[in-house]
């Protein structure tokens, strides 16, 4: 007689979670098992009831995503991704938090097989949930055709307190409602504890009520803990057609331990071995640490389902190509393999030939919007947007389109004043796939975007940040709008690449490089004011993609003169100012000193020069010039004044004759 187990329920399945992430938590001697046993069943009903993912290929394009907002919470998701069958072993997981392992205390995507976005600072997985949603709603809108589903997927995020308490959450929620997102459904776990404790002293929202104002479709308060509550809450939120949905889990963190349930001391600290013990015998979970048994695996193995599915959307989309191949062949280009298009070598060229020999002096700002009318019509994959600053930042083009309301034509999308909800949409936009996202502001609100920024290049996710305004040139608005200190902030930021081109020619191959540069983003720092156009040879236009290179030499030059963006111009005229004087140097350009710095040594010291002084000039702080061995540097140090531009450069001495007196001051020191 063949004997069989008992199949696992429900409630094992969740105590599996609990079991997996205290005991991680445990053996790390770090992390937060609060939030992981407090979300368990809402774990259960959703992936194993209602969450569309093949665990033997997490990039399935037409798969459900899954994000954790709450990345604190990171031992739900590690523990759910190995028991449903992902590439993420045992032995994975009890390697939680050390060094080198694939289970870091925060999710990271492309580093735990998985994982779709790098959560942790809060707020900004939510934010990004909606990024994904507005992706697989313009793809849809794109590429479906008449009994062809081939976009059609769903967007689910687990959120918490602090998500919501963060502002950046609040610019999310009300995108998502104005752009009616049907398919994204978050699930609040509404614990009522932070760090500090209870939050009702901090945080007295009406949840419910804030999110309905902005268009969301309320389900609940529910109970957390109730599978099939929850699980009939999300085949609730399936039928909205014309708004994103919220379900309101009410919860307890740590549910499960007898003495830290309920408690601020269950968030970011391990129960300890006797808590641990009393709570295993409190869910009745009789197993050795990360042991599981064979019917609670079988429960979540999800393979078999996925695989299914995937199949089917495989068949789907075979007889999508088969009836619209174009339409196939620029899918599989864009979301599948993220390839730019086939063209786009002679795209660059054709660009490169207009702009590179370019006499008209221009803003950058202006430059770009050029460039953009160039090189867009032939990139379909390019989606821009501005937070409230299109007529200044001039990220539109002719005939680019609104992305509006509920409506998905256009490529061009309208942020509001929202720069950081902005910058962590697009980061959503690249994850998911698709699209090569770009948005303007001004330099200076790069403040409230900063850690999205920094989320891109740790994701290494092309994303392209145009700041214009980038200098005390933008003049009457005062020091409130002058950016002294953010470029070079900018450029200490790790797998960013910040340009500040100085002519349409340097404007153009930054944007080539941005859109090239498939694992990192990318700053573009961009003048209000006109800047004079620069001559140049072929050979010298091909080298702006250097980062560095020489613009104007003098074969018996004395010194070299370093410059960015519209103090190239400024340079190129002391230089010939000093010719005057006989004091010939030489000009050296660099739109974009990240990507220079990576250049080889031979060719940076042949830009640079050896034996000569140098002298740095820019439009912010100084300081900066101190890692090219500038013996001097013209900048500006302190903030700028309201008036004219011209006459603030004059005010803050930052002239050509300033230049040109700091160049003959350092040569006489120089002089033994």
């Amino acid at each position: 007689m063949t004997m069989t187990s008992t199949p696992a329920t429900p409630a094992d399945m969740a105590n599996a979670l609990r079991a997996l992430s205290m005991d991680a938590v445990q053996r790390a001697n770090s992390g937060h098992p609060g939030a992981p046993m407090g979300m368990a069943e809402m774990a259960v009903a959703l992936w194993s009831r209602h969450l569309r993912h093949d665990p033997s290929d997490p990039h399935w394009p037409d798969r459900d995503r899954f994000v954790l907002s709450n990345g604190h919470a990171s031992m739900l998701l590690y523990a759910l991704l190995h028991l449903t069958g992902h590439d993420l072993s045992i032995d994975d997981l009890k390697a939680f938090r050390q060094l080198g392992s694939r289970t870091p205390g925060h999710p990271e995507v492309g580093h735990t097989p998985g994982v779709e976005t790098t959560t942790g600072p809060l707020g900004q997985g939510l934010t990004n949930a909606v990024g994904f949603a507005l992706a697989e709603k313009l793809l849809a809108g794109e590429f479906n055709r008449p009994g062809h589903a081939l976009v059609d997927h769903r967007t689910y995020v687990f959120h918490g307190d602090g998500c919501l308490m963060e502002g950046i959450s609040q610019e999310a929620i009300s995108l998502a409602g104005v752009w009616q997102l049907n398919k994204l459904v978050a699930l609040y776990d509404d614990n009522g504890i932070s760090i500090d404790g209870p939050v009702q002293g901090w945080f007295a929202d009406d949840t419910a009520g804030r999110f309905r104002a902005s268009g969301w479709q309320v389900i609940g308060p529910i109970d957390g803990h109730d599978i099939d509550a929850v699980d009939a809450a999300l085949t609730q939120a399936r039928c909205s057609v014309d708004k994103p949905v919220l379900i309101l889990c009410k919860t307890r963190i740590g549910q499960g331990s007898p003495n830290r349930a309920d408690t601020a001391k269950a968030h970011g600290e391990p129960l300890g071995a006797a808590e641990i013990a009393l709570t295993r015998e409190a869910i009745g979970w009789p197993h050795a640490p990360f042991e599981i048994p064979d019917a609670v695996r079988q429960a979540w193995d999800a393979r078999e389902n996925g695989q299914a599915a995937h199949r089917g959307w495989q068949q789907r989309f075979d007889a999508y190509r088969a009836a619209h191949p174009q339409l196939a062949a620029e899918f599989e280009r864009r979301v599948m393999r993220r390839a730019l298009p086939g063209n786009f070598a002679e795209t660059v060229a054709e660009a490169l030939v207009r702009f590179g020999q370019s006499t008209e002096n221009v803003a950058s700002r202006k430059a770009s919007q050029k460039v953009l009318a160039q090189l867009a019509p032939r990139i379909p994959e390019l989606l821009g947007g501005s937070a409230d600053l299109t007529g200044s930042n001039l990220t539109d083009f002719p005939g680019c389109g609104a992305v509006t309301g509920g409506h998905v034509e256009g490529r061009h999308i309208h942020y509001g004043v929202r720069e950081f909800g902005m910058a962590a949409i697009m980061n959503g936009l690249a994850l998911h796939g698709g699209f090569i996202p770009y948005g303007g502001t001004f330099l200076t609100f790069s403040d409230y975007s900063r850690n999205a920024i920094r989320m891109a290049a740790l994701m290494k996710q092309r994303v392209v940040h145009v700041f214009t305004h980038d200098s005390i040139g933008l003049g009457e608005d005062g020091p409130t709008h002058q950016p002294v200190e953010h470029a070079a902030s900018l450029r200490l930021i790790p797998n960013l690449d910040v340009w500040r081109p100085c002519d349409e020619a340097e404007t153009a191959v930054a944007w080539v490089h941005a859109l090239a540069a498939a694992d990192r983003p990318s700053a573009l720092l961009l003048s209000r004011q006109n800047l004079p156009a620069q001559p140049r040879t072929p050979e010298q236009v091909v080298q702006i993609r250097r980062g560095g290179y020489v613009l104007a030499d003098r074969a018996d030059a004395k010194a070299v003169i370093l410059a960015t963006g519209s103090e190239v111009g400024m340079a190129v005229a002391a230089q010939q100012r000093l010719d005057t004087l006989g004091v010939p140097v030489r000009v050296v350009s660099i739109p974009s000193s990240t990507v220079f710095d990576r250049q080889d040594a031979a060719w940076r010291r042949e830009v640079l020069g050896v034996g000569l002084p140098r002298i740095g000039v820019e439009a912010g702080v100084s300081c900066w010039w101190g890692q090219y061995g500038c013996a001097a540097a013209l900048g500006v140090d302190r903030f700028g004044e309201s008036g004219p531009a011209a006459a603030v450069f004059a005010h803050v001495g930052l002239t050509v004759e300033a230049l040109v007196a700091l160049v003959e001051h350092t040569l006489r020191a120089e002089v033994p």
